[in-house]
């Protein structure tokens, strides 16, 4: 037979304990200046970059206005303009497979310059510097190939050391990465100086013709609020659901009690972020939301048991029995859970950077307080709400509310 802990006395202090945490998010969000929001949430701009060395370059000293169009099967030359003939000039990098058989034909094209730095590269595997421009004129255009970049996250946050405000996320892996820089901030001319001065490092880091910028896209204080506004609204929604599946399969206060947990573990989470100032991103949120899952599948777990034990146990003489058993009952399930998914998140952390890492720090949080919360908060307001629980109408009281639930 198994032990049965009384945990119905740390009911009352994991409630002071909790309460003084919340409390300290509250004090945090005034002396830490509130949370710390990525550009997700915020105003902005987002560069995408590649550092390579080109393979080639392009330029045009015609009459006719030409912009090039580069696909992963052909590059496209869309001539158009007063006194020429509108047309599209298609080259399948089938029929051209190197840089060199490229830059043969393009050659061929009046007005047309193609230079060629690396000609044996595949013409399946290249981009351009697309952000700047791709109108072809007098000033050069560089080709990169994929594939190539020999940098890596560490080597960009170097080249930008000094540059405050600015996040770095890596996209793909490898050669083929390029990397996302945020810049949060709202005024435009302070956008332009800092978009100049991140590119000016970047080029005297790299080299000005190895940076390729992908794209440059900005965010704006209507779309950075309507991200909030979403991000609550998703929140709320998740909550509410998870409340009217809990209240059909439950009782009421069993309902309430899970409700509670949740949002108990989002208001520690928050108070961690609000008290390490970690950027509050997508992928953060996505993490809060991750947890509310988590946290509801425990405490459905114990819930049941309860419910369970409400049936099986005619001999309790205080509801805190039945809850004791029934955490003891699914305690070690509880441990073992959290302990197992902590191993994958905790492995997370270590090994990875930027966004991930964070995301798995709150992950870590939050798996800490979602077991926490299902034993103790979610338990202790059910206990609550059923204090004048009476042995003599307990069983078949309980067993009708059994009934209806089931």
């Amino acid at each position: 037979m198994k032990k049965t802990i009384t945990f119905s006395k740390g009911f009352i202090p994991s409630v002071i304990i909790s309460c003084v945490l919340i409390l300290s998010g509250i004090i945090g969000f005034f002396v830490k200046g509130g949370i710390n929001f990525g550009i997700d949430f915020r105003p902005g701009l987002i560069e995408e970059v590649r550092v390579a060395s080109p393979v080639a370059e392009i330029s045009y000293d015609g009459s006719a206005n030409i912009s090039m169009d580069l696909s992963a099967g052909q590059l496209d030359l869309i001539i158009t303009g007063v006194g020429t003939v509108n047309e599209t000039k298609s080259y399948n990098f089938a029929q051209y497979p190197t840089v060199s058989a490229l830059a043969n034909v393009l050659n061929t094209v009046d007005g047309v310059n193609v230079k060629v730095l690396d000609g044996s590269y595949d013409t399946t595997k290249l981009f351009l510097n697309s952000a700047v421009t791709n109108q072809l004129t007098t000033s050069v255009i560089y080709i990169y190939p994929a594939g190539t970049s020999t940098i890596t996250t560490d080597d960009i946050r170097n080249a930008l050391n000094g540059v405050s405000g600015i996040a770095i996320k890596q996209l793909g892996t490898g050669a083929d990465a390029s990397y996302q820089i945020r810049m949060g901030v709202s005024e435009e001319s302070v956008q332009s100086d800092l978009l100049e001065t991140i590119n000016t490092q970047l080029y005297n880091s790299f080299g000005k013709e190895k940076v390729a910028i992908v794209k440059t896209d900005f965010i704006g204080s209507s779309m950075s609020k309507s991200n909030t506004l979403k991000a609550v609204i998703v929140f709320i929604l998740t909550v509410l659901l998870i409340w009217v599946y809990a209240a059909i399969r439950f009782h009421w206060d069993f309902a309430l009690g899970s409700i509670i947990a949740l949002i108990h573990d989002s208001l520690i989470m928050i108070t961690f972020i609000i008290w390490t100032q970690m950027e509050f991103s997508n992928t953060v949120l996505a993490a809060v939301l991750t947890i509310i899952g988590y946290s509801i599948n425990a405490t459905v777990v114990i819930l049941d048991r309860i419910r369970y034990n409400l049936k099986y146990m005619p001999e309790a003489k205080e509801f805190n029995s039945i809850l004791n058993k029934s955490l003891s009952d699914t305690f070690l399930r509880s441990v073992l859970t959290t302990v197992t998914t902590l191993f994958a998140v905790v492995s997370l952390y270590v090994f990875t950077t930027g966004s991930i890492k964070d995301f798995a720090l709150a992950m870590i949080v939050g798996l800490i307080s979602g077991m926490y919360s299902s034993i103790f908060i979610s338990s202790g307001f059910i206990s609550a709400c059923r204090k004048n629980w009476k042995p003599e109408y307990g069983v078949h009281h309980s067993l009708k509310h059994v009934k209806n639930d089931e």
